[in-house]
């Protein structure tokens, strides 16, 4: 009992301290300086894989602008570069323009298709149009066949192909297509 009597006003003691070190502020402090973030586009968060390197494009189908089916095999010819998105996916969305870019940079040098891995029945044409995308075409994968033969698990996924249907490299993730990083790993393709 005599012990617990003794802690009990060291107990107080130290609160009671600790409340007047909290309270004991002559003035406030000085106002932060304000500034603002300035505005950027999708985050970099994208990862570069090249454990595919040399695969060659799955054989699976996807729907093209006009409702046929369609394989990577009939880009054939020319480098590839496959993005899947999809309308509900904000990365996706945010990374758009930039592609749309890269389409209007590379000058026919290499094809950008976009294939929307949502389900049949979405408009996906709602994101063309509030996007004004000037090359963007509006490839569909309702099924989502070929994200399932990426077997990456996440959108956006965006791999590129060489003319003879190789991978070269893909993106797992978001990127700025627009920026240094894209710019480098595009380079050979687009000059």
């Amino acid at each position: 009992m005599a012990l617990e009597l003794s802690v009990r006003p060291a107990i107080a003691l130290l609160l009671g301290t600790l409340l007047i070190a909290g309270c004991d502020r002559e003035t406030a402090p000085p106002p932060q300086a304000k500034h603002e973030a300035p505005a950027k586009g999708p985050e970099l968060t994208g990862t570069l894989d090249i454990s595919q390197r040399g695969k060659a494009a799955p054989a699976d189908s996807f729907v093209d602008p006009a409702g046929k089916p369609v394989t990577l095999a009939a880009f054939k010819g020319k480098p590839v570069l496959v993005n899947l998105w999809a309308t509900w996916c904000g990365p996706c969305v945010a990374e758009m323009p930039t592609l749309d870019g890269i389409a209007q940079r590379a000058g026919g040098k290499l094809k950008v298709l976009t294939v929307s891995q949502d389900r049949a029945g979405v408009d996906i044409g709602k994101t063309f149009a509030k996007g004004g995308y000037k090359l963007l075409e509006q490839y569909r994968d309702p099924e989502s066949k070929l994200g399932f033969a990426f077997a990456t698990g996440m959108l956006p996924t965006t791999v590129l192909y060489d003319a003879e249907g190789k991978e070269v490299w893909r993106v797992v993730g978001a990127m700025d297509w627009n920026g240094p990083r894209a710019n480098t790993l595009l380079a050979e393709f687009i000059g």
